[in-house]
C-alpha cells in the first residue's frame, strides 16, 4: 500500500506543479523543473516521511525510456534539411563545441573522480540535447544515485544563470564581434511552439498521449525484448539506443508526428523523473561531492559556448543564429520562445525549435560517445 501511496505522490506532483505555475507567479518564474526537484529533495530529507528509495529509483528508471520516445515522435527529420545552412552550421558546431568541453574539463578532473567519464558523457547528452540526454546516458552507464541527483541540480543552478544571460545582454554582448542577423521581421505575441505544457487538454490531445503513450510502451517493450533475445540479458546502453532508434524511426510517420498530446505527456513524463531523483537526494551524501560537480558542470558549459561562440565568428554566423542554437542545444524546445521574444526575432522561432528537437534525437548517441571515448 505504501508503495502504491509513493507512486502516486511522486506521478502526482508534477501536476500539481504545473497547476500551480498557473496560479502562482513565484512557481511559474522558477519554473515547474526546478520546483519538481526541489519537492524531492525535501520530501526526502522530511523527518519521519517513509519514502523508500528503491521504489523512486524505480519511477526515474521507468520515467526516461517513456520521455523520449513520446518526445521524439515530434521530430520531423526530412525538416532538418531544409533549414538554413547557417542555422545547421551553428547547430554541428555547438554539438562539436559541447563534445570538445567535455573531453577537455573531463580529462582535467579525471583524478577527483572514478565517474569523470560518466558525468563527461551526461554533459554532452544535455548540452547537445536535453534532460532527457543527460539521464538517458546516466541510466545507460550506471551511474550512482548522488551523481544522477548532483548533476541535475548543477544543470539547473548554471543554466539558470546562462539563461538570465541569454535573455539580457547576450545579443549586445555577441554583436562585437558576429555579424547582426539581416532581414528581421521583429517580434509578435502569438503563440509559440514547443513552449510549455498544457493543463486543459482538449479530447484531441487526450487521445493523441493516449496513442503516442502506448506506442511509447510498445517500443520500449520491443526493445527490452530485443536485448534479451540479442544478449540474453536487459542491457540498459542497447534498450535506450534502440527506443531512440525506433522512436526516430516512428517519426517519419505523419501520423506519428501528429499526434496531439505526444510532446506535453513526454515532457511530463521528465517532471516525473525530476521529482523521483530528488527524492533520492540525502543531503548528507551529497555536501563532500557537491562542490565538484558543480565546478565540473560549470566549466563544461562555459567552455562550450566559448568554443560556440568563437566557432562561430570565425565562419561568420550571425549573433542571433548563434545565441539560438545555443539555447537549442543548451535547454532544448521549450526555451527558444523566450529567448527568440528577448531577441526580438520571431524569424528563428521556427529553427530553433527544430534544432532543439535535432538535439534530443542526437544528445544520447554523442553522450555515450563521449562516455566511451573517455573510459579510463
Amino acid at each position: 500500500m505504501m508503495t502504491l501511496i509513493q507512486v502516486l505522490v511522486l506521478v502526482g506532483i508534477p501536476g500539481l506543479t504545473l497547476l500551480a505555475a498557473r496560479y502562482v507567479k513565484p512557481v511559474a518564474w522558477v519554473g515547474p523543473v526546478v520546483v519538481c526537484y526541489a519537492a524531492g529533495i525535501v520530501l526526502a530529507n522530511l523527518p519521519g516521511v517513509p519514502f523508500v528509495p528503491g521504489v523512486s529509483l524505480s519511477v526515474s528508471e521507468a520515467a526516461v525510456p517513456l520521455a523520449i520516445p513520446l518526445l521524439l515522435f515530434t521530430t520531423d527529420v526530412p525538416r532538418w534539411m531544409r533549414l538554413a545552412r547557417s542555422t545547421l552550421l551553428s547547430f554541428v558546431l555547438a554539438c562539436v563545441s559541447a563534445m570538445v568541453s567535455a573531453v577537455v574539463v573531463g580529462y582535467a578532473v579525471a583524478e577527483h573522480s572514478d565517474e569523470w567519464w560518466k558525468m563527461a558523457g551526461m554533459l554532452t547528452g544535455v548540452f547537445t540535447g536535453g534532460t532527457a540526454n543527460m539521464n538517458a546516458v546516466g541510466l545507460a552507464l550506471g551511474v550512482r544515485e548522488e551523481t544522477f541527483v548532483l548533476l541535475n541540480t548543477a544543470d539547473i543552478v548554471v543554466g539558470a544563470v546562462y539563461l538570465l544571460f541569454l535573455v539580457t545582454v547576450a545579443q549586445r554582448l555577441a554583436l562585437l564581434f558576429l555579424p547582426r542577423f539581416q532581414n528581421t521581421a521583429g517580434w509578435d505575441e502569438h503563440g509559440t511552439p514547443g513552449e510549455g505544457t498544457t493543463l486543459r487538454p482538449t479530447w484531441a490531445q487526450v487521445r493523441g498521449g493516449a496513442l503516442a503513450l502506448l506506442l511509447a510502451v510498445s517500443i520500449a517493450g520491443l526493445s527490452a525484448g530485443a536485448s534479451v533475445g540479442l544478449l540474453g540479458r536487459l542491457d540498459v546502453t542497447l534498450v535506450l539506443l534502440l527506443i531512440t532508434t525506433l522512436a526516430l524511426a516512428a517519426s517519419f510517420q505523419p501520423a506519428v508526428r501528429g499526434l496531439p498530446g505526444s510532446y506535453a505527456l513526454g515532457d511530463y513524463a521528465l517532471l516525473v523523473f525530476c521529482v523521483a531523483v530528488g527524492t533520492l537526494a540525502d543531503a548528507s551524501r551529497l555536501q563532500a561531492a557537491g562542490v565538484f560537480v558543480f565546478a565540473f558542470c560549470a566549466a563544461v558549459m562555459v567552455l562550450a559556448v566559448v568554443l560556440h561562440f568563437g566557432l562561430g565568428a570565425l565562419f561568420r554566423i550571425d549573433a542571433d543564429t548563434v545565441l539560438i542554437t545555443s539555447t537549442a542545444t543548451i535547454f532544448g524546445p521549450a526555451f527558444i520562445g523566450p529567448v527568440a521574444r528577448a531577441l526580438r526575432n520571431r524569424e528563428l522561432m521556427v529553427s530553433g525549435v527544430t534544432t532543439g528537437i535535432m538535439g534530443f534525437a542526437l544528445g544520447t548517441y554523442l553522450g555515450l560517445a563521449v562516455a566511451w571515448f573517455l573510459r579510463p
